[in-house]
């Protein structure tokens, strides 16, 4: 290439180099492999090596990858229930700024949440030479076609039937193979890449996801080792209702179904990191295992704290609310080599944040209208990190309720739980609770004591940066983006004065 055409080549190129990119340049890149393993509906509070004084259920498996590499103790998902969750982690951007502003999607065609070109983590690991795979629950919608003389009324009735087609699933939105199901539920259509192909009881679908990822990864090995690296997602059923350990796993925990049910899961994981090490794998491999938000009261989590097991550990509230027990969760990285055995890390980080973290790792840079709200924790997963390198983060519940984090203080635009816990936002306001909660995280973690009253200068800032965070349709820097759709949020009405009447 003659020096003309080198200059024109580079001035080509030189709008999609972005300034988030931190790696090295001109060095050569390691490609591990990756494996990122989610829970559904697993409490931060259910490992035990999270909550050894307040966790009475055993995972083994969990404890011995935490001791091999690092955890991180300050994890959150993007939202306190599941669709915009796995919408976060796939796409670096937070869900709110979709359609989805409350709830999850049905899970049985519902158009797909991630737009057609939105650039997911699968897509942009396809343009590094990765193979990419997702194993497991999707839901994160998906249209279809049903087999001849099927009805739709049939359908919702007993899930996706056999021989049902997949229009605009997930191999459309950058995995290469896909196997598992839409969403929980009594019956599943289990498909195949874009087909459905046969339908199975709940019982049987946590054993039957790990073999097939552990199949993949026996698949897999040979090409792995060959310099053609894999990307698999594996998103578990469990411990999701419905709660259904199968016979061997009953009444192993002596806490019920569902600590019968995570003492599975966490089986379930050791099989795939098996896999990994049979394969001769575990040591080229970055496997991160986390969960998509905090345990579901419909564990009977009433029952399991009179048992001595807390679920949520030392934090407030459960699955769907706006406290840390929403969405405070496990997350462990290991990578022999490169992460420290029995590390831990206080870094604030959010599951929106893996695409940052592999573009950084393979020292490529992403474009202005992808990863909005991701920001890379490779530096400290590498130890070369210093300092915060997310200081915020905005946490979401299943009503749509906003909440937003700055070092250790919390703001939550609501009263009360914003999701199922007590008290729900229509009790708190009966009781006359301020419509604003802000709480000092260093000193209690616990989310007890409402400072928005004493510190109202605090209140008037988060909010400041959450409002711009929405009009600028990114939590990072870059220009300036769109958000789908308008953001439903209400910055809440000040408390009337003791003895006035508010407004009507």
């Amino acid at each position: 290439m003659n020096q003309a055409k080198l200059v024109v080549a580079l001035l080509v190129l030189l709008p999609f180099v972005s300034p988030r990119l931190a790696g090295a340049r001109g060095q050569a890149v390691e490609k591990p492999n990756i494996v990122y393993i989610l829970a559904d509906d697993l409490g931060y509070g259910d490992v035990q090596c999270l909550n050894p004084s307040r966790g009475k259920i055993k995972t083994p498996e969990l404890d011995k990858l935490a001791a091999q590499g690092m955890t991180f103790t300050d994890a959150h998902s993007g939202s306190s229930v599941c669709t915009p969750t796995r919408y976060g982690l796939l796409t670096g951007r937070y869900a709110w700024r979709t359609r989805l502003q409350s709830g999850v999607l049905d899970g049985t065609d519902d158009p797909p949440l991630i737009a057609a070109g939105r650039l997911t983590v699968p897509a942009f690991l396809k343009q590094q030479g990765y193979t990419t795979a997702a194993i497991g629950k999707w839901h994160l919608g998906f249209t279809s076609t049903l087999p001849e003389g099927i009805t739709a009324s049939v359908q919702k009735k007993a899930g996706l039937p056999a021989g049902a087609r997949i229009i605009d699933g997930p191999t459309t939105r950058g995995f290469d193979y896909f196997w598992g199901c839409s969403n929980a539920r009594t019956m599943s259509g289990l498909i195949e890449n874009d087909k459905v192909i046969e339908n199975i009881q709940p019982l049987t679908m946590l054993p039957r996801l790990g073999q097939q990822a552990v199949r993949y990864v026996n698949e897999h090995a040979p090409a792995a080792k060959s310099g053609k690296p894999f990307f698999l997602y594996v998103p578990l059923t469990s411990p999701h209702t419905p709660i259904v350990p199968t016979p061997e796993w009953k009444g192993k925990s002596g806490l019920g179904d569902y600590g019968d049910f995570v003492m599975q899961t966490d089986a379930v994981v050791g099989d795939i990191l098996a896999a990994l090490e049979k394969n001769g794998l575990a040591k080229n491999t970055l496997v991160v295992f986390t969960s998509d938000n905090g345990c579901s009261p419909a564990a009977g989590t009433e029952k399991l704290e009179a048992q001595g097991h807390f679920a949520s550990a030392q934090y407030r509230g459960y699955k769907a609310d706006i406290w840390d027990g929403g969405h405070r969760v496990p997350f462990f990285v290991r990578w022999p080599g490169k992460v420290k055995p029995g590390s831990q890390s206080a870094q604030l980080i959010c599951h929106t944040d893996l695409l940052a973290t592999c573009a950084e790792l393979l020292s490529v840079p992403l474009p202005e209208t992808a990863a909005e709200d991701s920001i890379s924790f490779l530096p400290k997963l590498l130890g070369t990190g210093k300092g915060s390198l997310r200081e915020s983060i905005v946490h979401h519940s299943i009503h749509g309720k906003f909440a937003i984090r700055q070092g250790n203080w919390k703001l939550e635009f609501c009263p009360g739980s914003g999701g199922w816990g007590k008290p729900g936002d229509p009790e708190a306001t009966n009781k006359g609770l301020p419509p604003v909660q802000l709480y000092d995280l260093s000193h209690d973690i616990a989310e007890t004591k409402n400072l928005a009253a004493e510190r109202p200068e605090i209140v008037v800032r988060l909010t400041r940066l959450l409002e711009s965070y929405m009009a600028e349709g990114r939590s990072t820097a870059g220009a300036k983006q769109a958000n789908d759709v308008p953001v439903a949020f209400q910055k809440p009405a000040a408390k009337p004065k003791k003895g006035k009447k508010a407004k009507k």
